[in-house]
């Protein structure tokens, strides 16, 4: 599986990209406004077992995709769309910080909402972020999402309930 776009190749994810992820994945800084993470090792190795069984379903539900840059072939994220029936799909993205602020989880969430429409023929692409996470609420708004609402304390994580804000966008708002 490979989309492409001005400056990225999303594809499927190998074995060879385990320490690429480490890497992000166990930053602290990156993981601040997720509901996992720091990763082990162990966390790390987990998640790639999860998506070599998720690359193998059929028919395929699941879509977790290594984003990496054109220009030098560097891994630098991930980013997903899983589809939840009837006909929604869930997108996601996780970049390592030293990208952060060039347009990079933009470009490649706007390819994956074209993946979800297009080629999945979804009805509905949702994402949630948490409310402080302004950085990627400014992304799914950027690639055209609408705010639905805030979400309260619906997950815990480190024994701490979370709430968070949902986006979404429709098919026929896709332009």
């Amino acid at each position: 599986m490979i989309i492409e776009t001005e400056r990225l190749i999303l594809r499927d994810f190998v074995t060879n990209d385990f320490e690429d992820i480490h890497v992000y994945a166990s930053n602290p800084i990156v993981v601040k406004y997720m509901l996992w993470g720091p990763n082990s090792k162990e966390d790390t190795q987990s998640y790639m077992n999860m998506i070599a069984d998720m690359q193998k379903q059929q028919p395929r539900l699941g879509y977790e995709l290594a984003v990496v840059m054109k220009e030098n072939n560097q891994l630098i994220g991930g980013c997903g769309i899983h589809i939840i029936k009837p006909s929604q799909g869930e997108l996601g993205y996780c970049f390592n910080h030293n990208y952060w602020g060039s347009g990079f989880a933009s470009e490649a969430a706007a390819a994956l909402l074209e993946f979800g429409f297009r080629e999945l023929n979804l009805h509905r692409i949702f994402a949630t972020c948490r409310p402080d996470n302004i950085g990627s609420a400014k992304v799914l708004q950027k690639i055209g999402m609408k705010y639905e609402g805030h979400i309260r304390e619906h997950m815990r994580h480190n024994e701490k309930w979370h709430d968070s804000y949902q986006y979404s966008i429709l098919e026929n708002e896709y332009v």
